[in-house]
């Protein structure tokens, strides 16, 4: 079960939060907003829907969990912040994984990851939607160059994620016959991991996507339902959107929960990507945006908790909190009758990061910062889905707040476009 309170919003200044008249004077958008939000616009929800590509996942991987001592994903932004989300959600934090993700080309990651795979007994699982990211490309070409000159075969040790029909990896797969599977053409990278982008690496280390597809369908019914007391993407979007208003033009997400810290790292690119634009639909020029900030709690208690309740009011705090983080752990107190630490008594460690969590919220609404909480039950494949769908649709509820296009990221190409111009031989 997944919950959104707003509570907290109500016992602050109107000049600095978002009032129940405001959220009420929006509810009468969402039937527009839903309209708005059509295809090709909707494949990060109607991807799910594709019941054979759970099946060819597993068709895939049937005895590939065994054969391989490292999955190595080579992929960047939304080719791979949802599997590393996916993987410290879900898998155990401190025993060795055999999932690599190589989100960078740091030539440092390349020779340590060369120094601990044995590419005999290595899986690459190459993603782009486009086919031509460079950052991918260069790492896909530099471990195809090494198993082509150890004689190993690119069908055993490599699969491809890319565009159905278009760019060159799609060419290089049919051509060089190595397993392909498809990104949706109308799902963007950074609305993918619910697609083989995420679901393929969650597979072959264990995960069950078909409870990740399950918690992702709940909250899809919520999406696409018109009642804005029950749409929990809408009043997410509302929130945010009536807080911008407010001048809060930055979001600081933070999970308490060690395991979800990195479902704000890829929360950050989908809301930073999607609703920074300098345009909006009719061509103004907007130069509208969220920023997003990760936070983990209660680590960030003592690194950002202090420009947060005296600094510049400008920002909107969505917490996380888990309700069941683990069975409850005791935290002994060798010294019950020491003043300074007799709040530890009979204190389990459960205990002590909620009241921490309690503590932070209470301290930011005294002080006049606008905060709200998404609460979970507990951290499973149902309940991670659930949430990418949740903020995956508050998004594009926000572009239709900001009247912008969140599904391009014409910025990003620009960046792109230059830097294959500064390595062309003839620029």
């Amino acid at each position: 079960m997944i919950k959104l309170f707003t509570d907290n919003l109500s016992a602050i200044d109107s000049e600095h939060t978002v009032t129940a008249d405001e959220i009420k004077n929006t509810e009468e958008l969402i039937g527009k907003y839903l309209k708005n939000i059509d295809a090709p616009n909707l494949g990060f929800c109607k991807a799910i829907d594709n019941d054979n590509l759970p099946r060819d996942i597993q068709a895939f991987i049937k005895g590939k969990k065994e054969k391989y001592s490292h999955i190595v994903v080579l992929g960047i932004g939304g080719s791979a912040l949802g599997t590393i989300c996916i993987a410290q959600s879900l898998t155990h934090l401190f025993k060795p994984s055999k999932l690599i993700v190589v989100d960078n080309i740091d030539p440092v990651i390349i020779k340590e990851l060369e120094e601990t795979i044995d590419l005999k007994k290595t899986l690459f699982i190459v993603v782009t939607k486009s086919g031509s990211t460079p950052e991918t490309l260069s790492q896909f070409f530099y471990f195809k160059d090494k198993c082509e000159q150890a004689k190993l075969s690119l069908w055993d040790h490599f699969v491809i994620v890319t565009d159905p029909e278009k760019g060159l990896l799609r060419e290089i797969a049919e051509k060089e016959n190595i397993p392909s599977f498809e990104v949706p053409k109308n799902t963007g990278g950074r609305f993918s991991v619910l697609t083989a982008v995420g679901l393929l690496p969650a597979a072959l280390i264990g995960i069950n996507i078909d409870l990740l597809l399950k918690g992702a369908d709940k909250m899809r019914s919520n999406f696409l339902i018109g009642d804005p007391a029950k749409n929990l993407p809408f009043k997410l979007a509302t929130v945010q959107y009536l807080a911008y208003q407010k001048n809060k033009h930055i979001n600081v997400i933070t999970p308490y929960a060690q395991k979800l810290i990195k479902f704000a790292d890829w929360y950050r690119q989908l809301l930073a990507e999607s609703i920074g634009k300098k345009t909006d639909k009719n061509g103004h020029i907007v130069n509208v945006g969220i920023t997003p900030v990760n936070a983990l709690g209660a680590t960030d208690q003592h690194s950002q908790s202090q420009l947060y309740t005296e600094g510049p009011n400008d920002k909107l705090h969505i917490f996380i909190k888990v309700n069941n983080l683990a069975p409850p752990i005791p935290i002994p107190n060798p010294y019950p009758d020491e003043p300074s630490v007799a709040y530890l008594n009979n204190i389990t460690f459960n205990k002590l990061i909620a009241t921490e969590m309690e503590g932070t919220v209470q301290a930011l609404t005294q002080t006049q910062h606008p905060n709200i909480t998404v609460e979970i039950d507990k951290i499973d494949e149902e309940t991670l889905g659930g949430l990418f769908m949740l903020f995956e649709g508050a998004t594009a509820f926000l572009g239709e707040f900001f009247n912008i296009n969140a599904f391009d990221q014409p910025g990003v190409e620009l960046s792109k476009q230059i830097t294959k111009k500064l390595l062309s031989p003839n620029s």
